[in-house]
């Protein structure tokens, strides 16, 4: 903490945990390269919490691929789209929109 210029603010130092010069080192040292935690009193590698992506984002991010690869094989050339496909696209919408409120994962993408 010796490079701030006041400690107010600041945890009070009895409650920071102390780190050897080795484990000072390991972090990274001034460069502080390392992210690491305290767990259980030790200093360990911190690994950030997988943040899980709510399905109706997942769908939307699909969705919008969808669209496009539809368009670029199909609606450009002026085709009709397959049924898979638009079943596909309407199950990604209902999704997305919070229409549909029961499924757990994305429907598979046609392969066609």
């Amino acid at each position: 903490m010796w490079i701030f210029s006041s400690t107010d603010g600041l945890p009070a130092a009895s409650t920071l945990f102390a780190m050897t010069a080795d484990q000072w080192a390991a972090k990274g040292g001034n460069t502080g390269t390392k992210s690491m935690a305290v767990e259980n009193g030790q200093l360990v590698d911190y690994t950030p919490p997988v943040v899980p992506i709510p399905l109706a984002t997942q769908a939307s991010t699909a969705l919008a691929s969808a669209r496009t690869y539809i368009y670029n094989n199909y609606g450009i050339l002026n085709e009709v789209t397959p049924d898979a496909w638009v079943t596909y696209i309407k199950a990604l919408m209902a999704i997305s929109d919070g229409t549909d409120t029961t499924s757990t994962v994305l429907p598979t993408q046609p392969t066609d």
